[in-house]
């Protein structure tokens, strides 16, 4: 199988270094930066969260420009939602009529509402949070997409080495709900490559449950600078927490993503991952664009669409806007 992992940080990096060190797929990178040059130099490194290495020195041929790899069998996204528009407007020279593109990236993805059951015309126009204009859903057509939720926790030692902490969960699935066959074949290559796969009939739903928890654990943490079990430990702030998770929990019966849980449920879940930085305070440590849009801003505007009133969700968006805006780390036109 051709294989390019486009965005090869600390998920993409991880996914594309377990799959280049079986030496049973032609696998390549599309890169920037100093990312790029030690992919080139160096192939893909990963190591555990102690140090060990995993994964050393896998020959990768890296690239900045798609247009030097051809069509793909499959290509895993795996950038940071700001970057996704940069994406697609230079991703199609990756694909042909039957190439796969499955994002690894956190929140509510750009194809998320189309043609959701349930949700009928509401769903017809682009999610301008995530896909301002459409552009993304015109790029990369919903017939190449295969969902994935990614259960990992990685992270960037140095441009082109990733160190994995803990995780190994990828579950995947067609945006419509069957387990097709092409799903069936990429579990496989993944499985194969050592990651705990699931095929889901309800891949939708498995977005907005691991969605559900993101939501403020993310940016809660990058404004406190708090880890999982300091938030944890205070019980206004928690209850703050919660209250966001019942609006979104409210928007998921809305549009078919029902959640079976209280927030406190899921709080005891969480709390299991100890004192944990979450992806958006590592971000902010590093002076990263906060993915603030994917994981916030589009329940805000799917509740909108919906008509559930989100005054939690709201507060907090304002909140880990205007601080990131103070940062710049998210952009002033928002």
């Amino acid at each position: 199988m051709k294989i390019c992992i486009y965005g090869a940080g600390a998920i993409g990096g991880f996914i594309g270094a377990r799959l280049a060190s079986l030496g049973a797929h032609e696998v390549s990178a599309v890169a920037r930066g100093d990312t790029l040059l030690a992919l080139q130099a160096r192939g893909f490194n990963l190591q555990d969260a102690q140090g060990r290495v995993l994964v050393d020195a896998t020959p990768v041929r890296a690239v900045a420009d798609p247009a030097e790899l051809g069509p793909q069998d499959l290509v895993v996204v795996a950038v940071k939602g700001p970057a996704m528009g940069a994406v697609a407007a230079n991703i199609a020279p990756l694909l042909g009529p039957h190439t796969i593109v499955l994002p690894a990236m956190n929140g509510v993805p750009w194809w998320f509402l189309q043609g959701l059951p349930g949700v009928g015309d509401l769903g017809k126009a682009p999610l301008e949070s995530v896909d301002p204009g459409g552009r993304i859903a015109a790029a990369i057509a919903l017939s190449h997409v295969v969902g994935c939720v990614v259960h990992a926790s990685t992270f960037t030692v140095v441009p082109g080495v990733v160190g994995h902490k803990m995780g190994q969960g990828l579950i995947i699935g067609e945006a419509f709900g069957e387990v097709s066959p092409r799903v069936e074949a990429v579990a496989e290559v993944l499985r194969s490559a050592g990651f705990d796969v699931t095929a889901s009939p309800h891949l939708r739903q498995d977005l907005w449950y691991k969605l559900w928890g993101n939501l403020t654990m993310n940016p809660v943490s990058a404004l406190t600078g708090a880890n999982i079990e300091q938030i944890h430990a205070d019980p206004l702030l928690l209850g703050f927490c919660s209250a966001a998770m019942r609006e979104a929990q409210a928007i998921g019966e809305r549009i078919g993503c029902p959640i079976n849980q209280t927030p406190e449920d899921r709080h005891q879940v969480t709390a299991k991952l100890g004192a944990f930085k979450t992806s958006m305070l590592q971000d902010v440590e590093a002076g990263r664009a906060l993915e603030l849009d994917a994981i916030v801003t589009a329940v805000r505007e799917i509740g909108l669409r919906v008509g559930v009133a989100t005054p939690t969700i709201d507060g907090l968006l304002g909140l880990s806007r205007v601080f990131a805006r103070q940062r710049g780390l998210y952009p002033l036109a928002n």
